[in-house]
């Protein structure tokens, strides 16, 4: 039986980035199937405020 992280090696990857552009950015200038989520935290990671709008939804 192969080791499964060997497999890994074997496929093609394709990335699917979360926050920081310049990650993606870097992927897309090597010719790396990429695709960029423009996400931030819930109240810009302030956790006293985001429990606050998680009651009020």
């Amino acid at each position: 039986m192969e080791n499964r992280v060997n497999v890994l090696f074997t496929k093609k990857i394709q990335i699917v980035n979360f926050g920081i552009k310049s990650f993606y950015d870097d992927n897309k200038k090597q010719g790396i199937p990429s695709v960029h989520v423009d996400w931030k935290p819930v109240a810009g990671g302030n956790k006293e405020l985001a429990s606050i709008l998680d009651d009020l939804l």
